[in-house]
C-alpha cells in the first residue's frame, strides 16, 4: 500500500533569480510543519498496515506478542476498573466494618488479578517491542541494501535517484523501526483509552463523554509541545549539520594539518560559537514556550476535571449513579488522561516517521525497477574478441551524449590504451567494455556473445576493473588485495611484486594484516603512490580475461610509472588489457591506441602510426614533450632531444 502524499512545495527563488532545490533532507518540511490532528488520523491507517507487514516479515512471534499483550492489556485495565466499582461498592454499604472488608474481599482479589495479569502482559509485550525494533530495523537496512547493491550502475548518476537513496537511508531505515515502535505505542494507548471509556460506559451511558471533556485539553497540550518541538528541529536542522561539519573540521585527523598550517583555530571558533549560540538560543526559547504550553494544558485540565467532578456530584445528587461508580469513574478518568496524552504523542511521532518510511517504500519500489533483468547466459568458456559496435550512451539528465557512435576491438593477449583530454569519454567506454554501464544504442560483444545478454555478476567475474577513483578500503592490506576472493598465498606474492607493493609491505610491521585506516588502533595510512599500488595488486590479483587500468600511475613517480607499465605489459600475456592515461609517453607500449574527442574515436592505431598522421595524438604528445625540453647541455635536455628525435 502506497501512502498517500502531499504536493512536495515548489522550489524556492533564491535572491540572484536562479533556483534552488528542496534539499532531500527537508522533502516533508511542509508536510510536518502544517499538519493537523485530523491529517494525521487520515495517514494513520495505511501507516499502520505497512509498520505491521514490516513487522510481521521481520519476526511473526514479536509482532504478535507485542500487539497481542497491550490488546488483552487493555481488557484486564477495563475488567479492573469495574472490580474496582464492585470493591467500593462493598466498602460504601451499610453494616459493621469487618463484615464490609469481607464482602469486599473477592472483588478485591479480582481486582489484583487483573492487575496482576495486566502487569505480565504489558511486561511480555514491552520485551516484544523492545526485540522488535532492532529486527525490524536490520531487515529494512539488508533490503535497501540488496537494492542498492544489485541496481544498474547509471541509478548513480540519477539525480532524484540519489536523492531518493538518501533519503530512504538515513531516516527512512531508522523510522521504519519507530514507525513500528510508534504503531505499538499508539495501539497502547488507543487501548488505554478505550478500556476506560468502555467500562465509563458500562458503569454508567453518561459517564463516558466526561472522559473527553477531560482528556481533550492534556491532548491539546502534548500535540502543541510535540509541534514546538519539531518546529526546533527544524530551525536548527541546517544549524546542525554546520556545528557538524566544525567539529569534524577541528577534531579529525584529516584536515588537522591545514587547520594549522593556514592558521584557521580562530576563525572555526568563531564559526563555531555563531552557531552555538544560535542552538542554544532557539532551545532555550522552545523551553519556555513548551513550559507555557504544559502550563496552559493542566490549567485547562483543571477546569475540565473540576467540570467533570461537579457533573458526577451532581449525578450523586440526582441518584442517578452510586458513590462507588462514582470512584471508579474518578480512577477512569484519570488512567483515560494519562493514555490519551501518549496515544497523541505517539501518534504525532507516527506520522512523522510515517512520511520518511514512505519515502523507504517508495525508494524500494523505484529501485526493484532499475534492476537489471536476470539474464541466463553465461560468458562464453574462450574469450578471443571483445567488439564495441557503434556505441552510444547518455548520463542520465546530461544535455549530451558521452559516447557517440564508438566502435572499438579488442583481441586477447593485446595491451590497447584510450587516450584523449578530460571528458572526451574514455572512462565512460571503460565502463561499457566492462558491463558496468549498458549502452543507448549499438552492441558490445564478448566474441559473438551480445553482454546485454550475459548475466552481469558472471561477467565481472572475469573482469578486473582498476578504477582512477579507487576505493581505500578500511581493511587490511591482505583483504584490500583479494577482496573477498578466497587467499592463495602464491597469486598474492606474484601480485603485489608485480604492482612493486612490496616496498609497501616493508614499511608495515603487521605485513599483510595491516589495517589502513589511522581512525582505529594500530591502523596505517598510506600516501598516494602507495595506495595506488595496493590498488594495482588488487587488480592483477583477480585471474581476468580482461583488465582494466584507468590511470594507474597518477600518484606514482616517475621510476614506479615506468616500472609499473612494464609490469602491466608483462602481464597482459594471455589476457587483454585496456590503459587509459594521460601519460602519453608511457603508452608507446599499447598495441593500439584509441584516441577519443568530445565522446568519439578521431583516431587509432600504434603509437608510430599516430605520430606520422600528424592528428589530435600527435598535437598532445608533443605537447607534454616540450614540457621536458631545456638547455641541450642538461641531462633532462638530453632525455628531451631524444623524445624530441622520436616526435620527428
Amino acid at each position: 500500500m502506497r501512502l498517500r502524499r502531499r504536493r512536495r512545495p515548489p522550489d524556492r527563488p533564491a535572491g540572484d533569480g536562479t533556483v534552488l532545490e528542496t534539499r532531500y533532507w527537508e522533502a516533508h518540511d511542509a508536510e510536518l510543519m502544517s499538519a493537523g490532528l485530523g491529517a494525521m488520523l487520515r495517514q494513520l491507517p495505511a501507516l499502520v498496515a505497512a509498520a505491521l507487514r514490516l513487522a510481521w516479515r521481520a519476526n511473526r512471534r514479536d509482532t504478535a506478542v507485542a500487539l497481542g499483550g497491550n490488546v488483552a492489556a487493555g481488557v484486564f485495565t477495563a475488567f479492573g476498573l469495574l472490580a474496582t466499582s464492585e470493591v467500593l461498592a462493598s466498602l460504601f454499604a451499610g453494616g459493621p466494618t469487618p463484615g464490609k472488608l469481607r464482602d469486599a474481599l473477592p472483588s478485591l482479589a479480582l481486582v489484583a488479578a487483573a492487575a496482576a495479569l495486566r502487569g505480565v502482559l504489558l511486561t511480555g509485550a514491552g520485551w516484544a517491542q523492545a526485540r522488535l525494533k532492532p529486527q525490524v530495523e536490520r531487515a529494512a537496512e539488508t533490503r535497501l541494501f540488496e537494492l542498492t547493491t544489485r541496481v544498474e550502475l547509471t541509478a548513480f548518476d540519477d539525480h532524484d535517484f540519489h536523492n531518493a537513496m538518501r533519503r530512504a537511508r538515513d531516516s527512512g531505515v531508522p523510522d521504519s523501526a519507530t514507525v513500528v515502535e510508534m504503531t505499538v505505542t499508539a495501539t497502547t494507548g488507543a487501548v488505554g483509552v478505550a478500556a476506560p471509556a468502555v467500562a465509563l460506559g458500562l458503569l454508567h451511558p453518561a459517564l463516558a463523554p466526561l472522559l473527553l471533556v477531560t482528556a481533550v485539553p492534556a491532548g491539546w497540550a502534548a500535540l502543541r509541545v510535540a509541534r514546538l518541538r519539531y518546529a526546533a528541529f527544524h530551525r536548527l536542522s541546517t544549524a546542525r549539520r554546520r556545528k557538524f561539519m566544525l567539529s569534524d573540521l577541528m577534531a579529525e585527523r584529516l584536515p588537522a594539518a591545514e587547520v594549522r598550517a593556514f592558521t584557521l583555530r580562530g576563525f572555526l571558533l568563531g564559526e563555531y560559537g555563531r552557531v552555538a549560540e544560535l542552538e542554544q538560543r532557539v532551545q532555550v526559547d522552545v523551553a519556555r514556550d513548551q513550559t507555557r504550553t504544559k502550563a496552559a494544558g493542566d490549567l485547562l485540565t483543571g477546569v475540565a476535571n473540576v467540570a467533570a467532578y461537579c457533573a458526577l456530584g451532581g449525578m450523586l445528587a440526582a441518584g442517578m449513579i452510586p458513590l462507588s461508580v462514582a470512584g471508579a469513574a474518578v480512577l477512569a478518568i484519570r488512567a483515560g488522561q494519562t493514555s490519551l496524552t501518549a496515544l497523541v504523542q505517539s501518534v504525532n511521532r507516527l506520522y512523522e516517521a510515517g512520511l520518511y518510511f514512505g519515502d523507504y517504500l517508495e525508494f524500494c519500489e523505484l529501485a526493484a525497477g532499475r534492476v537489471p533483468p536476470p539474464a541466463a547466459a553465461a560468458p562464453p568458456a574462450g574469450f578471443h574478441r571483445l567488439t564495441a559496435d557503434r556505441v552510444s550512451f547518455t548520463y542520465p539528465e546530461a544535455a549530451a551524449p558521452a559516447l557517440s557512435d564508438v566502435s572499438v576491438t579488442v583481441a586477447r593477449g593485446e595491451v590497447i590504451a584510450l587516450v584523449g583530454e578530460n571528458g572526451s569519454g574514455k572512462t565512460t567506454l571503460a565502463k561499457l567494455l566492462a558491463g558496468l554501464y549498458r549502452p543507448g544504442a549499438g552492441t558490445i560483444r564478448w566474441d559473438e556473445t551480445d553482454l546485454a545478454g550475459i548475466d552481469g555478476d558472471a561477467l565481472r567475474q572475469r573482469i578486473s576493473v582498476i578504477a582512477q577513483d579507487h576505493t581505500r578500503w578500511p581493511l587490511t592490506v591482505r583483504e584490500n588485495i583479494v577482496m573477498g576472493r578466497p587467499v592463495q598465498d602464491d597469486r598474492l606474492t606474484e601480485a603485489v611484486e608485480a604492482a612493486g607493493a612490496d616496498s609497501v609491505l616493508a614499511g608495515l610491521p603487521a605485513g599483510y594484516d595491516a589495517l589502513l585506516d589511522r581512525r582505529f588502533r594500530g591502523g596505517h595510512d598510506l600516501s598516494g603512490g602507495q595506495w595506488q599500488r595496493i590498488a594495482a595488486a588488487r587488480g592483477f590479483y583477480r585471474d581476468a580475461d580482461l583488465v582494466i587500468f584507468d590511470e594507474p600511475t597518477s600518484a606514482l613517480d616517475a621510476r614506479a610509472e615506468h616500472a609499473l607499465f612494464e609490469r602491466i605489459r608483462h602481464h597482459a600475456a594471455g589476457r587483454t588489457v585496456v590503459l587509459i592515461t594521460h601519460r602519453l609517453a608511457s603508452v608507446r607500449m599499447a598495441d593500439r591506441i584509441y584516441v577519443l574527442d568530445h565522446g568519439r574515436v578521431t583516431e587509432n592505431g600504434t603509437h608510430a602510426e599516430l605520430l606520422r598522421h600528424g592528428g589530435l595524438y600527435a598535437d598532445l604528445y608533443r605537447l607534454q614533450a616540450s614540457a621536458y625540453e631545456q638547455a641541450p647541455d642538461t641531462e633532462d635536455g638530453v632525455e628531451a632531444a631524444a623524445v624530441g628525435q622520436e616526435v620527428s
